[in-house]
């Protein structure tokens, strides 16, 4: 899953990025409007962690312009203030979920999870291919009805090269989908993942290392 968190006071931007991260999320931060927005523009995230009073731009016209784009990304909305009445004004700008500071870490990471959830919980998108099924709502992996225990990175490489119906999809791509901006642009870890992941899927071999272009499951 790809976060994007929104908040001014960096040391709790910092805290929750490190915190979902360690839940499996891939996750890019933003300390003000105008650099989410601008981040929310190229990269495509699965939910945005927006407190409301932010710099710049603030957090309410920041959502409202998302949502004046079109975009169906999942809003959590974060505010001091824990009132019905912004409670309710927060949603009515397009926001999909609410939550007054302060708040409990294990609450924020249920929410964010349960909006992730809800983007992808249609079944279409369950993933087939070569003998691999992928239910990326419920986090299921199998390949010939055995079921394969995958970590969150290597579940979601599997999903975005079943995603990509056969085409190649190149390390640059992975990293973007599936790590955020504080991972080494020149590290090995699109390699040693694909690697651990080729081996738990077993034989025969799925995955196709396509040289100087990335990789594909045929």
């Amino acid at each position: 899953m790809k976060v994007l968190v929104v908040e001014d006071e960096a040391p709790l931007a910092n805290a929750i990025a490190r915190g979902l991260r360690r839940d499996g999320m891939a996750v890019d931060t933003a300390h003000d409007g105008d650099l989410a927005l601008e981040k929310a523009a190229i990269v495509s995230y699965d939910v945005i962690v927006l407190d409301r009073d932010l710099p710049r731009v603030h957090g309410d016209e920041v959502c409202q312009t998302l949502r004046a784009a079109g975009s169906t990304v999942q809003i959590l909305m974060l505010t001091a203030s824990g009132t019905i009445e912004d409670r309710v004004a927060g949603l009515n700008l397009g926001a999909d979920d609410y939550l007054p500071k302060p708040f409990a870490f294990v609450e924020l990471t249920a929410r964010v999870r349960a909006l992730g959830r809800r983007r992808v919980a249609a079944p279409s998108l369950v993933l087939e291919r070569g003998g691999v099924r992928v239910d990326p709502a419920r986090h299921d992996v199998t390949r010939d009805g055995e079921a394969i225990n995958l970590t969150p990175k290597e579940l979601a490489v599997l999903e975005a090269l079943l995603a990509a119906n056969g085409a190649i999809v190149s390390p640059e791509t992975l990293l973007d989908q599936v790590w955020d901006d504080q991972v080494d642009p020149f590290t090995n870890v699109v390699r040693v993942t694909i690697m651990t992941l080729r081996k738990k899927l077993g034989a025969p071999p799925l995955i196709a290392t396509i040289v100087g272009a990335g990789y594909r499951i045929p």
